[in-house]
């Protein structure tokens, strides 16, 4: 096996299996499956690699990637040998995009879909593999205009199904257009990512991302015409059980805030090994075509495993990063606290506030703005309302002082539950 480039390991690197990333606890190398699919078998495999060659800990990321946690130097070639050979990865040369596209784990088999997003994502990938100087976190999102909308997933390039057969495009997720024949989409897509890759080797200054283009930039990336956006859909359900045509279910079960071990794993994937399984940016797994009691034993078993497998389980609208001391820039222990803070904010969060809990102000789990984001200080956090990251704090709180302003009647939670009234997040 060749060695590793020699940046492969510096920090901010967008990781991968050939190209791991240094964390507190190890090396992070990031799996992606081919078509983003695996058996019962497969999953038990990875299992077992993760427990042989890491520290056992495996993440599904809010792009629904795997993650390998804790992998040693001196294990990380037998890893990779063995995930290539046993045909669990797909990994690319270059720096440009290992994998583009995201679309629902229920994508080419809902009832309720008007395109077929899995399909187009197999036409994608290879033509935008095919797009020299692409930034390697480039993300198309393919919603089929079904039941499972992605709309809280930002992008540079979305696709949306609108009618039978057609979809609308949106390039920034500013800019609309359309609509477009489903057949005639992928080249659309082709076409635009060609034009903004372009305009990044003509002009040194280009952004680096496609959604950060100023209008009439984006606007050259098409010639379709500009449209409204679609009508907004109901928000999606991410965990439990899900019906299709044919009296065959789905299982869909998200790990809290994207983490197991590598047990727990095992034992999902041999609950059912008639399965289908497909990764969910809900940070979970969909174990599909089942019959109804196969889907129901498998919900049940998850959530006797401290899973998730309901919709309104609070930890599926907090995000969290890996924390210290996994993370050797985290300032905060994340993991643990955001299981103490989805429990706190409960009531918060079925009223629709969001949070985000980031060890440092790099974003790792959700670089978008949210109703509350708490960055790590010191072991304990700033507080921002309404905002990312990078934004004004209004006071910096111990977990327990965090705790406590959350409950009703205090402040914190008085200024999020009016926010969550009025529809505004500021």
């Amino acid at each position: 096996m060749s060695a590793l480039p020699k940046d492969a390991l510096r920090r901010g690197w967008c990781p991968s299996t050939l190209r791991p990333m240094e964390t507190g606890d190890g090396w992070l190398v990031r799996l992606h499956p081919p078509g983003a699919r695996l058996t019962p078998v497969q999953l038990r495999r990875i299992a077992t690699l993760a427990a042989e060659h890491g520290n056992g800990l495996i993440e599904i990321s809010a792009r629904a990637n795997l993650q390998i946690r804790g992998v040693r130097a001196e294990s990380h070639p037998l890893l990779v040998e063995r995930l290539l050979a046993e045909n669990l990865v797909e990994e690319h040369a270059g720096d440009g995009p290992q994998r583009v596209t995201l679309v629902s784990p229920l994508a080419g088999w809902s009832p309720t879909a008007r395109i077929d997003a899995a399909a187009l994502a197999a036409q994608i990938e290879p033509r935008a593999r095919a797009v020299s100087g692409l930034p390697a976190k480039l993300s198309v999102v393919l919603d089929d205009g079904g039941a499972q909308a992605l709309d809280e997933f930002s992008c540079d390039i979305r696709l949306v199904g609108v009618a039978a057969g057609r979809a609308a495009l949106c390039l920034g997720d500013r800019l609309w257009l359309g609509p477009v024949a489903e057949a005639e989409a992928a080249p659309v897509v082709e076409t635009a990512l060609r034009h903004f890759a372009a305009l990044r080797r003509a002009a040194p200054d280009c952004p680096r991302r496609l959604r950060d283009l100023a209008p009439e930039a984006l606007a050259s990336l098409s010639s379709l015409p500009e449209a409204a956006a679609p009508a907004p859909r109901m928000p999606p359900r991410r965990a439990g059980l899900f019906a299709a045509e044919g009296d065959r279910f789905a299982a869909l079960i998200g790990l809290p805030f994207g983490r197991c071990d590598a047990a727990t794993l095992d034992r999902l994937g041999a609950a059912e090994d008639i399965a289908e399984i497909r990764l969910s940016p809900w940070r979970g797994l969909a174990f599909r075509d089942l019959d109804r009691a196969e889907a129901e034993r498998l919900l049940a078993l998850a959530d006797d495993l401290g899973l998730i497998t309901r919709d309104d389980d609070p930890r599926l609208s907090v995000q969290a990063c890996a924390g210290s001391p996994a993370c050797s820039r985290a300032e905060a222990p994340t993991m643990t606290d955001a299981a103490r803070l989805a429990d706190a904010a409960a009531g918060l969060i079925a009223q629709g506030v969001r949070l985000h809990v980031s060890g440092c102000v790099k974003a790792c789990a959700h670089p978008a703005a949210a109703d509350l984001t708490l960055v790590g200080r010191d072991g304990g956090y700033d507080i921002v309302l309404g905002g990312t990251t990078r934004d004004r704090p209004v006071a910096t709180l111990d977990l327990a002082t965090l705790l406590t302003r959350l409950q009703p009647g205090q402040d914190i939670h008085a200024r999020l539950k009016a926010a969550c009234s009025t529809g505004s997040r500021d």
